[in-house]
């Protein structure tokens, strides 16, 4: 499946971030060129001159397109416009670009985010447009779902040879850990792991608990965007989780336990809960890919949480010399 990447100089947007660096691990073990990875100090790929100078550099024959401005609920709340330009942009630059140039593949991850708010569960690939997304990450969801419109009409009128891949919501290690913009793993786990510290009895947490999720652990998704990436060349997007949905309430007592909170758990309703749903039905990705995930949530959790309890001290060292 991997034979298609022997040598291909590949360019990896994002590369150098928490999806990033296990998509470019793969791909040097797969004997792919050294992945270029472009920097957003030095390339502003969201202007058509980022674009333009990234391409005459990287000399790409594959571009995997993991770059994106994304955060929580809140983050998404504050900068709804932000998101919404940003991602579009590079998407609809990068794309565009890669035709210019003769890239000979494109991959572009796409989010849940763009699946209808109120759309039947799990989420079929073929629903993507059934209905509008959630409110609060609407700019989000929208700006990417766009790209998966312009890929397809790229390979009816050019044979532009781009998949579009969805991802469940991801945690890990290296994970966005801010607390004004981390998703709700890294959130919680930050919340409790302080809480512990603090000797807190009580944590408050956003919504209802009521609304569910599906996580999907970076590595599960790194080696199933790799797979795609050699084998997978359909215009059909393509969702890579593990069907599993959990409730927040349940994830936050999980992630309380294995924290060793061993207080009263609190929740906010005046705080939004999200969509209401979120499951991805992917066997449409393993059976194509021959690919499962392998990390279960709980296992998944503990070395995320040993992760952050190791580096957090190291992080506060700095934080503390600025």
């Amino acid at each position: 499946m991997l034979s298609f990447l022997n040598n291909k100089r590949i360019c990896v947007t994002g590369g150098a971030g928490f999806l990033g660096r296990e998509v470019f691990r793969l791909l040097r073990a797969a004997r792919a060129g050294a992945p270029f990875v472009p920097r957003s100090r030095e390339f502003d790929l969201t202007t058509e001159n980022g674009e333009a100078r990234l391409y005459f550099e990287a000399r790409s024959d594959v571009v995997i397109h993991l770059a994106a401005e994304v955060g929580g609920i809140g983050a998404n709340e504050r900068r709804p416009g932000r998101f919404f330009h940003a991602n579009l942009a590079m998407g609809l630059h990068l794309i565009e670009g890669a035709r210019r140039y003769g890239v000979e593949k494109f991959v572009q991850i796409g989010t849940v985010c763009s699946y209808p708010k109120l759309g039947e569960v799990p989420f079929r690939e073929e629903s993507l447009w059934s209905g509008f997304p959630e409110e609060t990450n609407a700019p989000y969801g929208v700006a990417k779902r766009a790209l998966a419109v312009m890929l397809e009409a790229y390979r009816r009128e050019y044979g532009f040879r781009g998949i579009y891949l969805i991802p469940a919501n991801l945690y890990g290690p290296n994970d966005n850990f801010d607390s004004d913009s981390s998703h709700v793993i890294a959130a919680l786990i930050r919340r409790f792991t302080e809480a512990v510290d603090r000797g807190d009895d009580v944590v408050t947490c956003w919504g209802t608990g009521k609304a569910s999720r599906e996580f999907l652990y970076v590595d599960d998704a790194a080696e199933a965007i790799v797979k795609a990436t050699g084998a997978y060349d359909e215009s059909a997007a393509l969702n890579i989780g593990t069907g599993r949905e959990i409730t927040i309430a349940e994830l936050a007592g999980r992630i309380a336990r294995l924290s060793g909170f061993h207080g009263r758990i609190e929740w906010d309703p005046s705080r939004p809960d999200g969509q209401p749903r979120r499951c991805l039905d992917s066997s449409r990705a393993r059976d194509a890919l021959n690919w499962t995930p392998r990390v279960d949530l709980e296992l998944g959790l503990k070395r995320t949480i040993e992760w952050w309890r190791n580096v957090k001290p190291a992080q506060e060292v700095a934080a503390a010399r600025c």
